[in-house]
């Protein structure tokens, strides 16, 4: 209860303070791990938290599932026909160069065997755009930009994650003889795969069926009851519970765009709900222990990943591209460290490996340090892009300033978007842009703008 009580007082919080963090250095995701520090065993001792417990397996699996379905619905198959080079060379290039940078890094300045190295280069590989909402999900940043970043950050997580397996393998064959096997690997994710694209099929097939059909107010249950059996389908089976939360979110997306409408609202607060918990319990370790734990090597590495081989890797991917040099910087800085390295880095503590435990410590480490760093710049850099109003808190005159109210208007930084999903959206002066439309339903942000700069006017053409 005292765990449920902090939680509760945290959301609170960050909804008081959601509109002074949209335009400002300020964020939710980052008040959450702050929280979680301050009443951890660092600090007050409020909740007792061990890195190995289920607890925090469990919930950062769960927010990275919950994450990756809401975003996979966001993915645009035509627009990826279109615009598919740049997300490709982001993955096939400037993702194993940023692997392998951090491996010869932290072999060279921390001294951890080869094998150790390229494990820690594959959990911090992943990138996660939670953190940079004001870039990922305002209309005036270059939609090729946003779709790089979200396209990017939705695939990276499956393809570290067999490379993650491999290395655990090798380190500990022994302890790990289920992971051993690149045919067992390759079995999880053809599995994952097949779950995630049949799943919707099979339910969009018999919503065919005359004698069946939802009413509009159990509508938005259709997806989440998808999405519980997805997950609990990927637990029995060992299947690849992550490639298959993408896939089945972009197959629904495409297969059935009411379903996808209908859940969007319940589907992002759900995702929201689960991302703050999981900071909340990963601040919890965040102790001044596992900070005085890491050797100076170690917090070399930690910087250099951010600072250094993100943007190093990614502007050698994008040479040659149309992008402007705005664009490439933005994307090249853009690198946030999220819940698919958080879960990782627990599979890496929880394996019994030789140096695992120091190796977690610098894993979690570069999380906290990419979070701190993401999460207050990404509204600074927006304003790059001409993006002048990134909230809309109401004038005097428009109503009350309370978050729940008729006045308020909402952004992808309220109470109900915090910082972000990936993809949280925009608000402030598209809101004042573009009025509301008759039947348009309101995106993350309650505005109707959208994720890749024109969902608000799909969704309108839908439902018309």
């Amino acid at each position: 209860m005292v765990l449920v009580m902090v939680f509760g007082i945290a959301l609170l919080v960050a909804v008081l303070l959601s509109g002074l963090a949209a335009r400002s250095v300020l964020s939710t995701s980052l008040l959450f791990l702050a929280g979680g520090a301050l009443v951890g065993d660092g600090a007050l001792g409020l909740i007792h938290v061990a890195p190995e417990s289920d607890i925090v397996r469990v919930t950062a699996d769960l927010a990275l599932f919950a994450v990756l379905f809401t975003d996979g619905m966001h993915v645009r198959f035509a627009d990826l026909r279109e615009r598919w080079k740049s997300p490709a060379r982001a993955l096939g290039l400037g993702m194993p160069l940023a692997f392998l940078g951090i491996a010869l890094l932290t072999h060279w300045l921390v001294g951890f065997d080869w094998t150790t190295s390229f494990l820690v280069g594959a959990v911090l590989s992943p990138t996660d755009p939670v953190f940079a909402s004001a870039i990922v999900g305002h209309r005036r940043v270059p939609s090729r930009l946003r779709q790089l970043l979200n396209v990017e950050s939705g695939i990276n997580d499956g393809l570290a994650l067999p490379f993650v397996l491999i290395f655990l393998a090798a380190a500990a064959p022994s302890g790990h003889s289920e992971h051993a096997s690149a045919g067992s690997i390759a079995l999880e994710l053809v599995l994952g795969l097949a779950f995630g694209i049949a799943a919707p099929l099979l339910v969009n097939g018999l919503l065919r069926f005359r004698l069946l059909g939802a009413e509009p107010k159990l509508q938005p249950l259709g997806p989440l009851a998808i999405g519980v059996i997805l997950y609990a389908v990927c637990a029995l089976t060992h299947a690849n519970s992550y490639l298959a939360a993408f896939s089945a979110g972009s197959v629904l997306a495409a297969v059935s765009p009411e379903a996808k409408q209908a859940f969007e609202p319940l589907g992002d607060s759900l995702a929201e709900l689960a991302k703050f918990a999981a900071l909340l319990i990963f601040g919890a370790l965040l102790t001044g222990e596992l900070f005085g734990d890491l050797s100076f090597g170690g917090y070399v590495v930690a910087v250099l990943a951010i600072v250094l081989i993100r943007p190093a890797s990614l502007l050698l991917s994008l040479v040659g591209t149309s992008f402007d040099r705005r664009e490439k910087l933005t994307a090249a800085w853009f690198g946030p460290k999220g819940f698919a390295s958080v879960v990782y880095g627990l599979l890496v503590l929880q394996a019994g490996i030789p140096h695992g435990e120091e190796a977690f410590t610098l894993i979690a480490v570069t999380i906290a340090f990419s979070i701190i760093a993401h999460s207050s710049s990404d509204v600074p850099i927006a304003r790059l892009f001409d993006v002048e109003e990134l909230v809309g808190i109401p004038d005097d005159n428009r109503g009350p300033r309370w978050p729940f109210g008729t006045g308020a208007r909402k952004t992808g930084k309220t109470a109900g978007a915090g910082r972000g999903p990936r993809g949280a959206q925009s608000g402030g002066e598209q809101d004042r842009a573009e009025p509301a439309q008759p039947g348009a339903e309101p995106g993350r942000d309650g505005t109707g703008s959208g994720q890749d700069g024109d969902r608000g006017a799909e969704r309108t053409g839908t439902q018309q």
